[in-house]
This record gives structure tokens, sequence and C-alpha cells, in this order.
């Protein structure tokens, strides 16, 4: 066994020297070893190109993870930017409808104490109404022409579509003015808070809209504060108190109507509610005529006149004025939000009404009544959480 060992190791020994100066670019290891060795040696053969490829792979990667990093640090910063963008685009809108709302409020607030003190000497509400619409309807007309403002282009059903809003826009804005020509502003603006209650009712029995119960519930304080307030009321008056409900419902059917009819158009806010002062100035003129008359209308100026002197002439154009800039940014909200919404904001800002008018005409009010302001002002704000 020895002897033939090393028979069989010494050709390969023999071989092996001769090989290394006789072989030109081959390995000397696959054509010495016997083949029984072969397939050790081709693992180790073998195990030289895998070196390599794992030197490859090695360097490779960094090539590889470089465009991989760069493909993926292409879009992350267009996705920030774009997230970020939209961050921003929802924070300037939300900015924006926060300014409409607060000037709309402070516009409001200013109306309501000019339009008291003019209506307190001068009792025609018919005039004074129609006073308001023909102030904003001058004003867009010279904002027209003088290129303030862009001209909407209309055409016939665009006028049909606003007819009922404007019908609407009218019997809301008579109602309002002959209730607080009758009754204090708070009170006017207590009953006028119920307009939510109005805007569910309208919605669920004409509309066919259903709301959760929770909408439904948020409703009994605020009938329930607006009830207390007028029961409590010192100077109730039934006029008053008939003319702010009906005020009421001419405005949700309003909004409603508006909503609608905005919709697809491409007149703004702003024009949109130029038209809408211009259509009702017509509808309500030859009514206030036939209720209160040019007679009456010269014999109560004069009478105003002497009593409160030449400022009463600015109280009357300032209550028009501000009329119509209270109402053309209230417009502009309404292009941005929902009925319901514009609904909540109209009746969350008399509370600064409200407030302002007591103080300012020193109005006196009971305990109980402004319990039942407050009531009814939570179940606003109960309201509103509802309906998010």
């Amino acid at each position: 066994m020895v002897l033939s060992v090393k028979q069989t190791l010494s050709p390969k020994i023999g071989l092996f020297r001769r090989n290394p100066s006789s072989s030109l670019g081959r390995s000397p290891v696959s054509l010495s070893f016997p083949s029984t060795e072969l397939p050790k040696r081709t693992v180790l053969a073998v195990s030289k190109p895998l070196h390599l490829s794992s030197s490859l792979r090695a360097k490779s990667p960094v090539v590889r993870c470089e465009a991989y990093e760069a493909d993926r640090s292409e879009p992350h910063p267009i996705g920030d930017d774009a997230a970020a963008a939209e961050t921003k685009s929802e924070a300037a809108k939300k900015l924006k409808i926060g300014i409409y709302f607060a000037t709309w409020w402070a516009l409001n607030v200013v109306f309501n104490i000019y339009n008291k003190k003019v209506l307190n000497a001068y009792p025609y509400p018919w005039l004074t109404s129609t006073l308001s619409l023909a102030a904003g309807s001058l004003m867009m007309l010279i904002s027209w022409a003088v290129g303030i403002v862009e001209t909407p282009k209309t055409d016939f059903d665009f006028w049909k579509t606003l007819f009922p809003v404007a019908v609407a826009h009218t019997i809301g804005h008579v109602a309002a003015t002959v209730s607080m020509s009758k009754v204090a502003v708070s009170f006017t603006h207590i009953i006028k808070s119920g307009e939510p209650a109005f805007s569910v009712l309208v919605s669920r029995f004409i509309l066919g809209e259903t709301f959760p119960t929770s909408v439904y519930l948020s409703l009994i304080p605020i009938i329930g504060g607006c009830a207390l307030s007028a029961l409590t009321e010192l100077n109730f008056n039934m006029i008053g108190f008939m003319g702010a409900m009906i005020s009421n419902l001419a405005f949700v059917f309003r909004n409603i109507f508006s909503k609608k009819g905005m919709k697809g158009k491409s007149v703004s806010g702003m024009n949109y509610y130029a038209c809408l002062s211009m259509l009702s100035l017509l509808i309500l003129t030859p009514f206030a005529i036939a209720v209160e008359g040019p007679q009456m209308w010269v014999d109560g100026w004069q009478t105003a006149l002497a009593t409160v002197g030449p400022q009463f002439v600015w109280w009357v154009v300032a209550q028009s004025v501000f009329y119509h800039l209270y109402n053309q940014v209230s417009y502009m909200s309404l292009d941005q939000i929902s009925p319901l919404t514009f609904s909540v904001g109209n009746t969350m800002k008399r509370i600064s009404v409200i407030v302002s008018s007591i103080i300012i005409f020193r109005t006196p009010v009971q305990p109980v009544n402004a319990l039942g302001a407050a009531i009814a002002i939570l179940g606003t704000f109960l309201y509103s959480q509802a309906k998010l």
C-alpha cells in the first residue's frame, strides 16, 4: 500500500514541476490533478471567479446605491414641497375665511348701530330698506364703470335663477328692518339666532335631507333660549317678533338658493350679491311706495332733521353703505363655505351685535332674558359641533 501510494504521488509531483514552465495562461492545478480530485480543485478554481464577483458586488452596490438614492432623492423634495404647499394653501384658505368672518361681523355691528339710530328718528323701515339696496347698487355700478371690479358676464338664465333668491332676500331684509323698528336690536338678534333651527326644518321637510340625532337635539336649547328671551323681553312687540321670525325663514331660503345659484357660475360672490341687490331693489321699490309713500317719507325726513340735526344724513348714508358692505363680505364667505356653515357663522356674529347694542343703547336686560340668550347661543354652538 505504501508503494502504490508513492507511485501515485510521483507522477503528480513530476507533472507539477513541469507544468508551471510550459503552461501559458492556464492554471497548473487544473492540468496536474487526477480526475478524482478535480471536483475539489474545481471548487477552488471557481472560488476565484466568485471572489471576483464578490468584489464586483462590493463595488456595484455603491453604484446602484447612488443611483437608487438619486432616484429616491428626487421625488422626496417634490413630495415634501407638494405637502407643504397643500398645508400652506389650507392655512391660507382658513385665514382668508377667518378674515371674511371677522370683517363681516364688524361691519354688521356698525350697520346695526346706525340702522337703529335711523329707525329711532325715522320709523320708515320700507324706505330705509330701499335706500340700503340703492346705495349698494350704486356703489357696484360705479365699481364696474371705473374698472375696480370686473363686470360680470350674465345671461337670461342667470337672472332667472337669481330671481327666487332676490325675492327671499327682499322679504328677509324688510322683515328684519321692520322688526328692529319695533323692538330692541338685541331682541331682534336673539330671535334671529334661531336661524339654524329654520335651516334644519326647511332642509328636512322641504328638501328631504336627514340629519343625525345630535343635530335635532341641538335645536332644543336654540328654540328654548329664544322662547325664554321672548317671554321675558321688557319691550316685547308682536310685529317685531314676527318680523324676526319671517326674516329667519326668508334668509334660510336665500342661502340655499344662493348656494345652488352660485354653483357652476363664473360670477364671483361680490358680483353675485351686487346683481342680487339690483334685482331686489327693483322688486322692493314699488312695494315700499305702496306701503309708505313719498308724502310720509318727506314729512318724516323733515321731522328727523329738526330733531337730530344734519348728522341724521350721515346716519342714513352710513347704515346704507355698511349694509351693502357687510352683505357683500358675507357673500364672499358664502362663496367658500356651505349654507349651513354660513347660517352658523351668521348666528355666532349675533353675539357681538347683541352685546354691542346693549352697551351702546343701554338696553335694559333682565337676568332671565340674558339667560335665554345664552342658552340660544349655546345651542347654536352645539349645533355647529353636531354638524362637523
